[in-house]
């Protein structure tokens, strides 16, 4: 499954949905184990496997938030030599991709700071579902999963999908990123982010909608608002 197909599916997904909790939940390993004894050690190439391991990885949260290349190459740089350097700072009591990405969205975040403008303010208040006096949903949500595999939009789809998220807030996008592309679990972002719980689940609630919303106009465009296909109740008890 591509990217777009993945991470619009999931903005038709509530909270939960294929996550089942364990009820004897096991201690992690984590794989990342001797990369990080190599790192302890100093080994000779240590640094260059910390680079191979996660570069692609970092780079793709570095580019999401900041929206400038070498904005984002320079965040991507200064995360791994911080992580290398500061290795002994790392306690394990998250896994070490976690911390990792920690490093970066501070470092992302901070050069946002260095240049923050309104360009991507976005009002959050007009994207959650609207409700009628008996507190019923009074919008329809559209399933697209069928036409977001089509190969004559996918390109199209791609930079709409794209443009769509350059325009979230910084903080919900890294929220949303770690969630949706990267996978992480909701209380592995709380503590990579150091927020709440509540609030990851919310910022990735909200740019869910707000994703929904700007695929909405493209499709309706692309097809016809006639040709609406069956509503994705899940999104809205999301």
């Amino acid at each position: 499954m591509n990217y777009t197909v993945s991470v619009m599916e999931r903005t038709c997904e509530g909270p939960g949905v294929g996550e089942p909790h364990s009820l004897f939940p096991r201690k992690a390993v984590d794989p990342d184990a001797a990369l990080v004894e190599q790192l302890r050690r100093q080994d000779e190439g240590a640094a260059d496997a910390l680079v191979a391991a996660y570069w692609g990885r970092v780079y793709r949260l570095a580019i999401r938030i900041t929206g400038n290349a070498s904005d984002a190459e320079e965040v991507v740089q200064d995360a791994l030599w911080t992580a290398s350097r500061k290795i002994d700072t790392f306690r394990g009591a998250a896994a070490f991709g976690t911390w990792v990405y920690r490093i970066t969205a501070n470092a992302a975040n901070q050069k946002l700071r260095g240049r923050r403008s309104k360009r991507n303010e976005v009002s959050w208040e007009d994207l959650g579902p609207s409700f009628d006096d008996r507190g019923q949903h009074m919008e329809v949500a559209v399933d697209w999963s069928r036409r977001l595999k089509d190969p004559a939009i996918e390109g199209e789809l791609k930079s709409v999908l794209a443009g769509a998220i350059d325009d979230v807030p910084a903080e919900d996008r890294a929220v949303f990123l770690l969630r949706d592309v990267e996978g992480l679990p909701y209380p592995e972002i709380a503590d990579t982010l150091r927020i709440k719980l509540g609030t990851v689940k919310s910022r990735v609630h909200r740019t869910r909608l707000f994703l929904r919303k700007r695929l909405a106009v493209y499709m309706d465009g692309a097809f016809g608002a006639g040709q609406k296909a069956e509503s994705c109740s899940r999104l809205a008890s999301a």
